[in-house]
C-alpha cells in the first residue's frame, strides 16, 4: 500500500506539527526518567537455532538461560548486547504464535548498535550463514532472524543515526 502525493504532504506537515509542539530543542530537553532498556523479548521457535544465530553469527554472547516463570517448560533466554543491554527470548511450547508478522503495537525492527569492525565482521559472517540482507545508508545491514523478526545492525555509535545527533 502507497500513499498519493497529496497524502504523503499531509503526514509531512502532521509531523513538523508533531516536531513544533512536542520536541523540545536539543539542549533544552528534560532528562530520561529512564535508565534504558533492560531487555527486550522476542519469541523463539527454536531455542538452539536461536544461540546459534545471536551467539556465533551476531556475536552476542549468550548469558543466561532459565525456565519461563510465566509457562512450565517455556525457555527464557538472554544475550548480551552491550552497555548493560540485553536482548530476550521465550519459546513457547504448546502455543502455537503463528508465523512473524508486522502488527499495530508488534516488532517492526529491532536496530542494535555495533561498532564498524565489528559490523564488517558480522556482515561476513551473515554472508557465510546464506542469510540473505540488504545494505542501507552504508552503515546499516537490515536483515530476518531465524523466525523472521526484522533486525538492524547499526554501524552509528548510540545517539546518532546516519550523522545525525539525537540527543
Amino acid at each position: 500500500m502507497t500513499v498519493t502525493e497529496q497524502e504523503r504532504d499531509e503526514l509531512t506537515a502532521k509531523r513538523e506539527e508533531i516536531r513544533a509542539k512536542c520536541m523540545a530543542p536539543m539542549g533544552q530537553r528534560p532528562a530520561s526518567s529512564a535508565r534504558g532498556i533492560h531487555h527486550t523479548a522476542l519469541i523463539s521457535s527454536d531455542v538452539q537455532r536461536t544461540v546459534d544465530f545471536y551467539q556465533d553469527v551476531l556475536g552476542f554472547p549468550l548469558i543466561e538461560i532459565f525456565e519461563n516463570r510465566d509457562l512450565p517448560g517455556s525457555t527464557h533466554f538472554f544475550f548480551d548486547l552491550g552497555n548493560g543491554n540485553t536482548l530476550a527470548f521465550f519459546d513457547l511450547p504448546g502455543v502455537d504464535p503463528g508465523e512473524y508478522a508486522e502488527v499495530l503495537g508488534g516488532l517492526h525492527h529491532l536496530a542494535i548498535s555495533i561498532a564498524h569492525d565489528n559490523w564488517l565482521a558480522a556482515r561476513r559472517r551473515l554472508e557465510d550463514a546464506g542469510v540473505d540482507y540488504m545494505l542501507e545508508s552504508g552503515t546499516s545491514i537490515y536483515f530476518r532472524d531465524p523466525d523472521g523478526a526484522r533486525v538492524e545492525l547499526i554501524a552509528d555509535p548510540l545517539g546518532e543515526m546516519y550523522g545525525l545527533k539525537l540527543w
